[in-house]
């Protein structure tokens, strides 16, 4: 038998529904909120105005806004989305209108009295998946039981697919507001996320191996078989190099994403890679500079450019561990990170605290607080990395914008200066409602909205780390500048962008200071010396 291997340029897309998956549509309770709040929505928008969709996505302005992106009408084809998918998704809508029920129940009733008598009035599709509470100011609220709802019906599968298909560039429509419908050239397989032909697909991108049993694996159809096997090659694709030096090696990826080697053990940080093998005017590293085994992958929080399946179905079968912020507390915008990627198939996944560390071999890895950028909602689900190499300390600070310096000087008296910091300036931001929207159960002033941002740190936040951690050398990163983010992120930027000014401002002040610094694009690789770690 002739092994056969996975082009390089084969796209692996998550689909939900057949829209772009990423985290809101895993857990059910924001899965069900964002079908009716984004999902019916945008499909009820273009339905009724195609011309406006097709209009908006051409003006500059309108980027990454609620309107589909398609070269041709395609009216019919997104009637007939909306229309099985209120079919199939009955219960995520039920859910969702029940949630405002019960939002509105409370507001109503809950007036600093015991709540126990209001179980009984709590919407009768969400008994026994909430609790209700108040917190000290006796402000009502609640919470889900989100273990039980990923073991109930709401927790669909069925919903779960992927798409292949070959690319030659990094164009693509916004992810959040445009639906993957039958195309050319584009292969639908009903495969839930945890599907182990997955990992055996991805596998055969280096290993090789037989398409005919792959094939059946995925349950590819004989109509399905010529474009399938159109995704292979009998070259195999080149082998990783394997680091054996005896520095600490850092490689940028784009976005959020380094990896630090040494001979020992590899790290890799929030995996957004431009996975696939083509030619582009950006130089970067791609999937063949990935290590066959990731001994330790680091999330720092729940947001679409900093977890995407997309990068990390086709990674699982190399991923030993993956470490992410915890949180445990059920609330509708903060979903367990460790629970959804156990029910999508990924083994050995840990949460760490504030403060907490993981050791193991020469490597200690610390969680830190990570605040704002979340437009001030209760989310736990966030933490910043600081990662020392023996002696040698990096500091990843991804998107946290430093509300309160004093958080980070308490910081410093535990584990002193770093060597290293990479912090995110993305500091203009999206409105709460870009993202949260979907999960308000009452409308948002725009003032409110407007105030409320995804934003990152500006020169004066970003200086404050800086100044406290005393680096001898700061990178911004994080930025969502590379060609192949903008599906995800949809920032362009000019060079009189607020963040592009407020980032050159940091990196201009740390070079008048001697400190190395540079906003990283692209690709990046450094080595750095480590001492032999104290008895």
């Amino acid at each position: 038998m002739q092994k056969k291997y996975l082009k390089p340029n084969v796209v692996f897309e998550p689909l939900f529904d057949r829209w772009y998956a990423w985290p809101h549509l895993i857990s059910p309770a924001t899965s069900a909120m964002n079908v009716t709040g984004r999902h019916l929505k945008i499909m009820d928008s273009y339905i009724q105005s195609p011309k406006m969709h097709e209009a908006a996505v051409k003006n500059p302005k309108m980027l990454g806004g609620p309107f589909m992106d398609f070269a041709e009408d395609r009216t019919a084809d997104i009637t007939a989305l909306k229309t099985r998918t209120t079919e199939t998704r009955e219960n995520a809508i039920k859910f969702s209108a029940a949630v405002a029920e019960l939002d509105d129940m409370l507001r109503q009733n809950a007036k600093g009295y015991s709540l126990e008598s209001l179980y009984e009035k709590v919407p009768d599709i969400l008994k026994g998946y909430v609790e209700l509470i108040y917190d000290l100011n006796d402000n009502p609220s609640f919470r889900f039981f989100e273990s039980l709802l990923y073991e109930s019906p709401f927790y669909n599968k069925s919903s779960q697919s992927l798409a292949l298909w070959l690319t030659n560039n990094d164009e693509r429509p916004f992810c959040l507001s445009t639906p993957r419908l039958n195309e050319p050239g584009v292969l639908h397989l009903p495969v839930a996320f945890d599907h182990p032909g997955i990992d055996q697909l991805s596998r055969m991108k280096r290993e090789g191996g037989s398409v005919e049993e792959i094939a059946a694996v995925l349950g590819v159809a004989d109509a399905d078989r010529p474009l399938f096997d159109s995704f292979f090659t009998s070259e195999p694709y080149p082998a990783y190099r394997k680091y054996e030096g005896d520095k600490a090696r850092m490689r940028y990826f784009g976005h959020a994403c380094i990896l630090v080697e040494t001979g020992e053990v590899s790290i890799l940080t929030d995996p957004v890679i431009s996975y696939y093998g083509y030619e582009s005017s950006v130089s970067h590293f791609s999937d063949v500079d990935i290590p066959e085994v990731i001994d330790y992958v680091l999330i720092t929080h729940n947001h679409q450019d900093h977890i995407l399946f997309e990068t990390l179905l086709p990674l699982r079968h190399r991923i030993r561990n993956i470490i992410v912020p915890a949180t445990s507390g059920g609330a509708l915008q903060d979903p367990n990170l460790k629970m959804m990627f156990e029910y999508l198939g990924f083994e050995n996944v840990y949460e760490i605290e504030e403060m907490e560390q993981i050791k193991f071999r020469n490597v200690t890895i610390t969680g830190l607080p990570f605040t704002g950028e979340h437009s001030d909602l209760d989310i736990r689900c966030k933490i910043c990395f600081h990662v020392a190499v023996n002696n040698f300390k990096f500091l990843f600070v991804a998107d946290s914008r430093v509300m309160e310096a004093r958080i980070y000087e308490h910081v410093h008296a535990i584990l002193g200066d770093v060597d290293v910091v990479f912090l995110g300036m993305e500091c203009d931001g999206a409105p709460l409602s870009w993202l949260y929207g979907p999960l308000l159960t009452r409308k948002i002033s725009r003032e409110s909205d407007q105030s409320r941002r995804l934003s990152g740190s500006d020169f004066q936040k970003g200086m404050h780390l800086v100044d406290i951690f005393r680096p001898k050398e700061a990178y911004v990163y994080a930025m969502g500048q590379e060609p192949w983010l903008e599906f995800i992120s949809s920032l362009k930027y000019t060079a009189t962008s607020h963040p592009i000014v407020q980032s050159d401002m940091l990196v201009n002040e740390c070079t008048r200071r001697n400190i190395v610094a540079e906003r990283l694009f692209g690709e990046k690789e450094l080595f750095y010396h480590y001492t032999t770690q104290n008895a």
